[in-house]
């Protein structure tokens, strides 16, 4: 589709130009909805981009424990736990958590920091399949927590916001890294 990143974003050199796509201003709300989340997901990804792995896990803002590799973590665990798991009813593990440790995604960062973006993409790339493929907006699902019905507009709306509120965690943490603002 015009407009949307693809799969992979190709990761220019920092101080590079913004990469990401235009919005589009019109269009049916799915293509509105599914372009702003990619943005999203563009913007966290320029974000990162450009910062050493060792550096992705600084927890730069005490005493915050946030870090720009536990939030890879925790935003490839909401497209699973939201998209696959919730909407697409895939018997699926709960990815960099549990429900007995919720915030395990934030606080547990070993492993490579390559491969939690890795899985990161995997697992927005599922959620971008999905989407494309189900019938309408208006297609529900159950939370398996309050039982209440969800709509994949629902949804979609759920993870825009979320990566927009952990954008701008990944904004204060960048400029604590390295000084980069404005991405």
């Amino acid at each position: 589709m015009p407009g949307r990143p693809g799969p992979d974003i190709p990761l220019p050199p920092r101080g590079a130009e913004d990469d990401r796509p235009a919005l589009p201003t019109t269009g049916g709300e799915r293509e509105i909805l599914t372009a702003f989340l990619d943005w999203h997901r563009a913007t966290f990804e320029l974000k990162c981009r450009g910062v050493s792995p060792a550096r992705l896990s600084d927890r730069a803002i005490p005493p915050s424990g946030l870090s720009l590799h536990g939030l890879v973590r925790h935003l490839a665990a909401a497209e699973r736990r939201w998209i696959r798991i919730h909407f697409a009813g895939e018997d699926l593990p709960l990815l960099n958590s549990s429900d007995e440790d919720p915030d395990q995604d934030f606080e547990q960062l070993g492993g490579d920091v390559e491969t939690a973006f890795a899985v990161w993409r995997a697992e927005r790339d599922r959620a971008r399949i999905i989407v494309a493929e189900a019938p309408s907006l208006d297609a529900t699902c159950r939370s398996p927590l309050t039982g209440q019905e969800m709509s994949l507009r629902y949804l979609l709306i759920h993870l825009i916001a979320e990566y927009a509120r952990h954008n701008g965690h990944a904004d204060l943490l960048r400029e604590r890294i390295d000084g980069t603002t404005g991405l």
